[in-house]
């Protein structure tokens, strides 16, 4: 059993579910993985519809869906979501948000400026504040703010409930510098990633006290400082009022106020249609709907889709003719249905002509989509098994499935820890390797999964029945005891007769040993009898299982001697949450994953494996595989290239758990699945499809450990080397026997991978520290414990008047300047009246 253990000071709100020994080693660089210049890579720009400020009105109000009610509004607490983050962001101060290239950057609204000005004996950053910043009850923002935010995160003090301390671990002291403006951090360890920390900055009237931290700042800011501040929370209407801030010493914010309102995905085109949201994030289905009513809009023509626009003419002279038929029972029928449907037009075309007031804004999301192979036990602990599936998949096709239609570039994701755009951004999957089907096969061979294995006997356990040999044993020497008794009475009663002729003995021996002969064939047909027995209840379970709700088997075949799936024991699943800020958002995210969700290039193999297979790689191999992607010498020839079943081993069929969500909203995710489940189908290997409840899925079988095979994602960092280490670090056992996995589902993980992680938080170079975060990623990659698909797409429904927001991308939104450039759609309620 596993168990996921609340992580350490290194869990950080932009990695979420959606998160250990120090050494300096010589690492020698991976093929695929490092250079001596960085990888060039375009990120897809955002969409926001950008207008300079002097071309958007002042005033009025926009609604803004989130997917939920914020369950806190302290964004180091473990329930904080995505909600929280994009309030947080319009209230609080952000010193180094990330730019539109996915790189932090300083906030002028904030710091004038922030710099190291000294690395030894200790590493120490100065903040020089902006004068004129200032929280919303005129308090100056300062050192007693900082002291107590790191006090409270530091993890020094239980009494503060909070899921990350990432960073703030490692500050020695804070000092106030030259003046009240100046704030000097000294760090007891040097920390790379320092630009993460004070964002947002809370004040020290909630960070001051393990009470106001905990409880108070969950569902109210009574003091902030940013363009807006906290108006009201309404849980019985679902919203979460900011209204422009007096304070605000920046530009002044456009809008009068935002509404941040709580609309599940699956009512969101009827709030676009209603107005009562002007922004959104949209599936694509939403998307070609708003698409199909602008194009509409702009010829004029009767619409062609929606309901009955698949009705033939010869249906409908049917129904008409039904509808007037002289059979009064089938006339009423259908009639009704005929205006069920007339009215169910109507209200579609009012749709359709409401919605052509939207635009969607589209980019890739700053998150990506991978497929995790839990390696704790099971086929996937063999990393060779693990690297099968790997190199079974063609994730270009998969980006394809996504990407394409929505036209946005379909390009794998080529890296665990930066994404296409970001400095950093190297493609190491040469570590592992392209889809190569007979390479696929090899490893599964060279793990011992062949044709036929599932109907061998374990290799330990001899053929038949071993309690029925005992009982028969036990049996013959029962007789055997009973003649014996009987003989030794029969010679004291008949002590004076004589022995049986010499012929008549050989004669009765002759029929002994017959009759042995017939008693043991009869048993031999026995166990055969018994073993098809055996072999027909497991084709029965199988197929009774395939029938169950919500489950289906790709790849079983059910042959004789193919042994049944066991599924975990549920009493024995740990359920727990993930513990930092976006883990929580993850869950909610995995409601619209789905229809959100989008997923190599490859270096040259020869050098890829010749790298891995090399010796400095020996620290990374796990029992029972080669270090690389690569089968060993004199791995027996790789099967066909069309399989025909799964394969087996020791009596029991290679069939993996494959546990995906089966909400409504993710239909898409469950096509990806599907696509996988026929790319594996293709080498041997079966996949046990379970689909189970949204709100389940992360909590209950992603983080609990109940899969062997899942798709999640895990939105982008600026800071890897922090952000990244809980994901990847390899498990630690605990004293009671279970396993610490922090962030790491897919309990997959080496020394070495977590050397390179200590190296590059302490290695304040930057340039070195991006080369040590490309060999870790290469690292990752060959222990195929998560493989990166595409990264997500970002669509969202905007109101075509409003400017300055959309699909944000990487960057952070400046609320600001968000506004209509419509003069009569931003005036006040009064305004518009007149």
């Amino acid at each position: 059993m596993s168990h996921v253990g609340v992580p350490r000071g290194t869990v950080r709100k932009r990695r979420s579910l959606a998160l250990l020994t120090a050494g300096v080693l010589t690492i020698p660089a991976l093929a695929g993985c490092s250079s001596d210049s960085e990888e060039t890579s375009r990120g897809v720009p955002q969409d926001i519809a950008p207008a300079a400020r002097d071309r958007v009105a002042d005033g009025s109000t926009v609604n803004w869906a989130v997917d939920a009610m914020p369950t806190t509004l302290n964004a180091f607490q473990a329930d904080a979501d995505s909600a929280t983050t994009k309030i947080t962001g319009a209230l609080l101060p952000t010193l180094f948000p990330m730019d539109a290239a996915g790189q932090p950057k300083l906030n002028p609204d904030y710091l004038e400026s922030a710099k190291i000005i000294e690395r030894e004996p200790k590493q120490v950053v100065l903040y020089k504040l902006n004068q004129q910043a200032v929280w919303s009850d005129g308090r100056e923002i300062g050192a007693p703010d900082f002291v107590a935010q790191w006090r409270a995160l530091s993890g020094k003090d239980s009494a503060f409930w909070t899921a990350r301390n990432a960073g703030y671990e490692r500050i020695e002291k804070i000092e106030r510098g030259a003046d009240d403006l100046q704030v000097r951090v000294t760090f007891a360890k040097p920390y790379a990633d320092w630009r993460s920390l004070f964002s947002p900055l809370y004040p020290k009237e909630i960070t001051g006290s393990p009470d106001t931290f905990n409880d108070g700042a969950r569902t109210a800011l009574k003091n902030t400082a940013g363009p807006f501040q906290l108006k009201s929370v309404s849980k019985a209407k679902g919203t979460v009022t900011l209204v422009r801030s007096p304070r605000w010493w920046g530009e002044k914010a456009k809008l009068d106020s935002i509404v941040f309102r709580a609309v599940a995905p699956k009512d969101r085109t009827k709030a676009l249609a209603d107005g009562t949201v002007h922004i959104t994030d949209v599936d694509a289905t939403t998307a070609d709907r708003i698409a199909l009513a602008l194009r509409d809009g702009s010829n004029g023509q009767p619409l062609t889709h929606g309901p009955g626009a698949d009705l033939t003419p010869a249906a409908a002279l049917r129904s008409w003719a039904l509808a007037h038929g002289s059979d009064e029972e089938q006339a009423e029928i259908a009639q009704v249905a005929r205006e069920k449907n007339r009215k169910a037009v109507v209200a579609y075309g009012a749709e359709q002509k409401a919605l052509r007031g939207y635009a969607v804004r589209k980019s890739l999301e700053p998150a990506y989509t991978q497929l995790a192979l839990n390696g704790e036990s099971g086929p996937l602990a063999d990393d060779r098994v693990r690297r099968a599936v790997a190199r079974a998949l063609d994730r270009q096709e998969l980006a394809e499935t996504v990407l394409k239609p929505l036209g946005l570039p379909a390009k794998p994701l080529g890296s665990h820890l930066a994404l296409a755009g970001q400095p950093g951004y190297k493609d190491g999957s040469g570590a592992l390797g392209d889809q190569n089907t007979k390479e696929a096969q090899a490893l599964l061979a060279d793990a011992g999964w062949t044709q036929g294995g599932a109907a061998e006997k374990p290799k330990d356990t001899k053929a038949g029945s071993e309690a029925e040999k005992k009982d028969a044993e036990d049996k013959k020497k029962d007789a055997d005891k009973e003649d014996k008794e009987g003989t030794e009475s029969k010679q004291s009663k008949e002590s004076t007769e004589s022995t049986e002729s010499t012929e008549k003995t050989e004669a009765d021996e002759k029929k002994t040993d017959k009759d042995e002969e017939q008693a043991e064939k009869k048993a031999d047909k026995t166990d055969k009898d018994e073993e098809k027995a055996d072999r027909a209840a497991v084709g029965a379970d199988d197929s009774a299982a395939s029938r169950a709700e919500g489950l289906y088997i790709v790849g079983q075949d059910n042959k004789p001697g193919a042994a049944p799936v066991q599924a975990p024991d549920a009493s024995t699943a740990t359920h727990v949450l993930a513990p930092s800020r976006a883990a929580a958002a993850q869950s909610l995210a995995l409601l619209r994953q789905a229809s959100a969700v989008s997923e190599d290039s490859t270096t040259a193999e020869a050098a890829s494996k010749a790298t891995i297979q090399d010796k400095a790689t020996a620290q990374d191999k796990q029992p029972g595989g080669a270090a690389g992607a690569y089968a060993p010498l004199g791995t027996a020839a790789p099967a066909p290239a069309s399989v025909k079943g799964p394969l087996g081993k020791d009596g029991k069929t290679l069939t993996l758990r494959f546990v995906l969500p089966s909400g409504p909203g993710s239909q898409s995710l469950r096509g990806v699945g599907d696509r996988i489940a026929a790319m594996l189908e293709k080498i041997g290997i079966g996949t046990e499809i379970t689909k189970v409840p949204d709100e389940s899925y992360f909590k209950d079988h992603i983080a609990s450990g109940d899969y062997d095979l899942a798709l999640y994602s895990w939105p982008a960092t600026a800071y890897p080397a922090t952000d990244g280490r809980p994901i990847y670090a390899k498990p630690e056992p605990a004293t009671d026997g279970s396993l610490l996995v922090e962030q790491n589902y897919t309990r997959v993980g080496t020394d070495h991978i977590d050397q390179l992680f200590d190296q590059a938080v302490a290695e304040l170079d930057e340039k070195a520290a991006r080369e040590l975060m490309k060999q870790a990623d290469a690292r990752i990659w060959a222990a195929a414990g998560s493989i990166p698909l595409f990264q997500r797409p970002q669509l969202v429904a905007v109101d075509k008047k409003l400017a300055n927001v959309g699909a944000f991308g990487f960057a952070a939104p400046r609320y600001q300047d968000i506004g209509f450039t419509d003069r009569q759609a931003a005036g006040s309620p009064a305004d518009r009246k007149k």
